[in-house]
Parts: C-alpha cells; structure tokens; sequence
C-alpha cells in the first residue's frame, strides 16, 4: 500500500541544534496518471519556450540528414545531437527573402528570423509567446548573452528590445536574490517595499485614456510602449503579493561559478552550462517559463588569438583536400556542442517522471545558409523537444523555398498565440507545418 504524500511535505529535522526542513522532489505520487497535472488540483504542469540564435550557419552539404520524415540520420555537423535525435526536428530548404531591399549583412537576416520583418518592424516571435504562457511569471522572458554583452534579439516593439544578461552570477542573483519568494516555505510575507511600488503604479497607469487624447499618433504608439510596460511591471508586483503555489521540484541551487563573460569559446562553454541550471531552476520554481539564448558566434574566438569565426568565413581558403573550410566547421563544431550540452543540462532537471526539456520547445535559428557567401536559401533550423507533448518530434522536414518564418507561426500557434499568419511581404506565410503538430 502506497502512503499518501501532499506535495508540501517537507522532511524535517536538525542540523548544529537549528530545524531544518527540505522540500521533496516532484514524485510521481505527487501527479495524476499521466503526470502532467498535480493530483490534487488538477493544475497542470507549464509548458516552456525556448530559442537559441547561432549566427553564421552550417557548412552546405554537411548538416542536412539524406533521409526526409522520421528515422533520418544526422549529417556530419550534427552529429553531437544524436543523443537529442528523436526529440529534434530539422527543417531544410528554408529562406529570407529580401524583396529587392539591400542586403545589411547579419542584420537583416536575424531581423526576419526573429520578427518575420525587413527591419524588424515587430516584435519577436518569443515575445509573442511569452504574452501568451508567461504573462503571470515573474519573468515575463530571460534573455541571456553567451559572449559577454548585453544585446538581445528578443524586442518587444521595433524599439524596445529585452536586454540579456551575460553573466550567470548576475543572473543567480536577479532570480534567486532577495526578491526570490520561495513557494515552498511555510510563511508567507509581502515585500512592504513591493507594495508601496505598486501603489505608486495604479493611479499612474489611470491617466493614460487622458493623456493619449492629447498627443500625436506616433506619441501615442510611445505611451503604448510605456503603458505596456507598467501593466507588465504591476502584474510582476501583484504576483509578487500572492503566496505563490506550492511546486515539489523547486529548489534554490547552490550558489554558481563563473567563467570570465566573453568571446573565448571555452570559457563560453562553462557559462552556457551555468546559465542553463540557472535557467532549469528559473522553470521548475515558475519564475519564468520563456528563456531566449544568444551565443553571439560571430565574435567566438580560441584563448590567446584574435582570429574569430566571423573573420573565418570571410578569410579561410577552402581546403582544396577536405573540401571545405577547415577552422570554420571546426567553430561549428564546438558551437554545437556547447548546445548539446545546454540541452543536457536541461534534460538532468527532472520534473515528475519527466524533464524540463521534455515540457519545453527549443527553436534554435541562424541567420545564413552558408556565412561564406552570405546566402540566404536553404537555411538552417532546429527544434527540440515537444512541450509536453504538442509537437511531434524526430523528423526531417524539407520545404524547399519557404519562407523561414513558417516554423515560428506554427509554433506561435501551437503555444496559443491568437495568429493566423506571420511575417511581411515575401517572407509572410499562414502555412503552418502540419506534420509537426501532435
């Protein structure tokens, strides 16, 4: 006979003459027959989202499987995903069109994979999902930078972007810091400090329908911005007064080591594992169910050289024996793996009988077919994972000149987005990928 366990026991004890109590993790007691719900209330488990941005591309020839629909194998520059084989899908064939507007080198490109628009006239398709199932987190979205900078693809609006955080230590503090309201302690106790912020924001926010009738059209399109800001910070404050619900899996982690925040790919690589704990544990405590990655591949570079990817893929002379550029699929290489191991950090959180991965979509982009000769067709892109089980996963999906920004409205879609078509001009499309879809 099995003991019946709620999720708030706690086990209990002392340590040095001082009480103790440690939370248990998400036992399978804890959830309902599918474990996708708790037993008790019927709430289900969040579904999350994630993007990756990985500038300058894959090698042509080297990364699309042979094989189109389920089984296929991995070609070479993917290979260190194989462990990720049946819960990634690869699109091939995908394009940016620039409807005879001049071509701004690894501006315009990411411009259209993350807004769908020349210029980027729009928010970004992860913004999109975060008003959607991360509206009433403490963070709306988490932007982080693997390279040391605080730019970030993620916007909000043409002009209000979402800055990243570069480093992991700074980001442990942001979330776990003292405004961190454990869901699992015992005692619950507003912020004073919180509550007075908050009082000083509503009647602020009252005044808008007066002011806008003041102003001028683009004036007004500002105070939307601004409005839209303070609706988003008053609902962070009023999450902030509520007794969060309580969540088995939730822990605050031991406090983190960095790598120096910069170009150098080793030290790239440690962070981007500490950033995906941090980010692992961010999910499971709901504070955040949207996260967006920025490797910044265009600066990486080796420890001790100035010689950096980007300059690679303008300068390296192709191997006339291998028959491609050597130190370029060598930056590819370690590039990839540093998010194979990303995804392994995610995929070690567990969460019930499954992982944080596995309630989590991934959509890693890029912004060139071939960085070498700047092209714009058959470029790369990558899901993982099936949140929870509304994507299908494990396959090869070929769609020879569609527009890139197909993928982004069906997972827009999928993730409740009230859109029926994405993008602008050429690269607009209300044809979702179908087979994609569970």
């Amino acid at each position: 006979m099995k003991t019946k366990l709620d999720r708030r026991t706690l086990l209990r004890g002392t340590m040095g003459g001082a009480a103790i109590a440690v939370g248990l993790p998400m036992l399978e007691c804890f959830l309902n027959s599918n474990g996708d719900a708790l037993a008790a209330t019927g709430a289900a488990l969040p579904v999350r989202f994630g993007s990756w941005f990985q500038h300058l591309g894959f090698i042509p020839g080297m990364w699309v499987p042979e094989k189109i629909g389920a089984g296929y194998h991995h070609n070479v520059q993917l290979e260190v995903l194989d462990d990720f084989r049946d819960r990634t899908n690869i699109f091939s064939g995908l394009r940016f069109s620039l409807d005879g507007r001049p071509h701004e080198t690894h501006t315009s490109s990411v411009q259209i994979a993350t807004t769908g628009i020349y210029g980027g006239g729009g928010p970004s398709f992860d913004s999109s999902i975060a008003d959607v199932i991360g509206a009433h987190s403490r963070f709306r979205s988490l932007e982080v930078s693997l390279y040391g900078n605080r730019r970030s693809l993620s916007r909000r609006s043409a002009t209000s972007l979402n800055p990243a955080e570069p480093s992991p230590v700074a980001l442990y503090t942001r979330i776990f810091g003292a405004e961190f309201q454990d869901p699992n302690a015992a005692d619950f106790k507003p912020d004073p400090v919180i509550m007075a912020r908050q009082s000083v924001l509503s009647p602020i926010t009252d005044r808008r329908q007066d002011l806008e009738r003041k102003v001028s059209a683009s004036d007004r399109r500002l105070l939307d911005e601004y409005f839209t800001g303070l609706r988003e910070m008053e609902q962070k404050l009023s999450a902030s007064l509520e007794k969060p619900a309580p969540l088995p899996s939730c822990s605050i982690p031991g406090q983190v080591k960095e790598a120096k925040p910069g170009t150098v790919i080793d030290d790239v690589a440690v962070n981007a594992v500490v950033f995906g704990r941090l980010l692992a544990y961010a999910m499971v405590c709901d504070q955040t169910r949207v996260f967006n990655v920025d490797i910044g591949s265009q600066g990486l570079r080796h420890a001790g050289s100035t010689f950096t990817w980007h300059t690679a893929t303008h300068e390296e002379a192709t191997d006339q024996k291998l028959g491609y550029q050597k130190e370029v699929h060598g930056f590819i290489a370690s590039a990839n793996k540093i998010f194979a191991e990303f995804l392994r950090t995610l995929e070690s959180q567990k969460e019930g009988p499954s992982t944080v991965l596995d309630r989590t979509i991934i959509v890693w982009q890029t912004d060139h077919g071939d960085a070498r000769t700047h092209s714009l067709e058959n470029v790369p892109l990558l899901t993982v994972g099936s949140a929870g089980g509304r994507f299908k996963t494990g396959l090869h999906i070929a769609a020879p000149a569609d527009p890139y920004s197909r993928v982004s409205l069906t997972v827009q879609q999928a993730m409740g987005v009230p859109i029926s078509s994405w993008g602008d001009r050429s690269n607009q499309t209300s044809k979702t990928f179908t087979e994609m879809l569970a």
